[in-house]
């Protein structure tokens, strides 16, 4: 499946991990569920912070709410103790509730411990809303789905339209999973930090790609009116930099920046929300009854975590749409993939002729009816 870099864009200018993708950090591993059928399209997604049990190797973790438009479970305990627990789920927003009991399940199964002679759990299930081409009023997913998601992680992974992203729209084309990731060199040593979204946000006329403004253009061409803002973002990071709860909250605040790289401001009706984690530094659940010890970057070197999630992200985005395919969801509502629109040939040239005319995106894109008449061969 062809990414945004094989279309010629190189976002940023930071090192990419060897598989561009959350799971270049060590221990990371991503599973999905997918159910796509009539009018039924949504699924689950699961992302395990490392290979051993969470729950007693908690690792250092923070959420953020750039735009509180969302209903996630877990958000509160996490900014509070400054861990995670259990692994990550995403899902539609009126599946949130089975995620979080197959979640808690899954825990409780490896830990015959909680609730007897320790505490509870804390589970961390996001969302977005994919009421466009979900029939989501039927609630199909079952906490068998979300076990599936948890069993089928690995570290090589699939993105665009599986798992959670099945059924969710971006800037009015076809979102999703996306991932990327950067490579972060000190003196003290190399480190990575990856990025997975679950897209489903934005404006058709807002959208751009690397700064350039793609959006306008391909809403002339589909003769579309574009749709508030009311779709969310969840954003996923990763990173084996040691950082404090402090230091990593600051970090995946970043993801910001990325996001609206891409023509977002975040309008009302969008929940865009964050979390992310620090495999570094494991927190044991139980007490030795001693002092524990922490790595910490120093403040002075945060910069280039910052520049890393950014451009993470605004990638990860990128690559959840042009790998999304082309879909007919509830009710016959076909939303189209942005890869619809790329002509391998003609990338390079559109940067070329971007400068000289504003309107060389007839030299870019597919004209409207052939892309018509692509896609109903699809």
């Amino acid at each position: 499946m062809k990414r945004i870099r094989d279309y010629g864009y190189k976002i940023g200018t930071m090192n990419t991990g060897k598989l561009n993708k959350i799971t270049d950090v060590h221990g990371v591993k991503v599973g999905h569920q997918t159910f796509a059928k009539g009018d039924l399209h949504t699924g689950v997604t699961s992302v395990f912070p490392h290979n051993g049990n969470v729950f007693k190797e908690k690792v250092v973790g923070a959420t953020h709410v750039i735009n509180g438009f969302g209903k996630t479970v877990g958000s509160i305990q996490i900014n509070e103790l400054g861990t995670i627990e259990t692994p990550i789920l995403l899902t539609n927003t009126f599946n949130v509730g089975v995620c979080s009991e197959a979640l808690i399940e899954y825990t409780l199964k490896q830990n015959p411990e909680i609730g007897r002679t320790t505490g509870t759990v804390n589970p961390f299930v996001g969302e977005c809303n994919d009421m466009i081409l979900n029939d989501i009023r039927a609630m199909a997913l079952t906490k068998e789905d979300a076990h599936h998601a948890l069993n089928k992680a690995r570290v090589d992974f699939e993105e665009g339209a599986t798992g959670a992203g099945t059924g969710m729209s971006c800037f009015g084309l076809k979102g999703g999973i996306g991932s990327s990731s950067r490579i972060i060199q000190y003196e003290h040593g190399t480190y990575t930090l990856g990025v997975l979204v679950l897209s489903n946000f934005g404006q058709l006329d807002q959208f751009r790609i690397d700064g350039r403004d793609i959006g306008k253009s391909l809403k002339q061409q589909l003769d579309v009116t574009s749709e508030p803002d009311k779709g969310s973002i969840m954003v996923v990071v990763a990173t084996d930099l040691p950082v404090s709860h402090r230091q990593l909250r600051r970090v995946i605040k970043r993801s910001a920046a990325g996001i609206s790289r891409t023509g977002s401001f975040y309008g009302n009706g969008s929940g865009d929300i964050v979390i992310g984690f620090s495999t570094d530094n494991k927190v044991p659940h139980n007490s030795s009854n001693g002092l524990q010890s922490f790595k910490a970057i120093h403040e002075d070197d945060i910069n280039q975590a910052f520049q890393a999630v950014s451009e993470a992200t605004e990638e990860a985005i990128l690559n959840s749409m042009v790998t999304a395919k082309t879909t007919v969801g509830r009710g016959g509502k076909k939303i189209y993939s942005l890869r619809d629109f790329f002509t391998d040939d003609l990338t390079a040239s559109f940067s070329d002729c971007y400068v000289k005319y504003y309107g060389c995106y007839d030299n870019f894109f597919l004209n409207y009816r052939q892309v018509i008449k692509r896609v109903t061969q699809l």
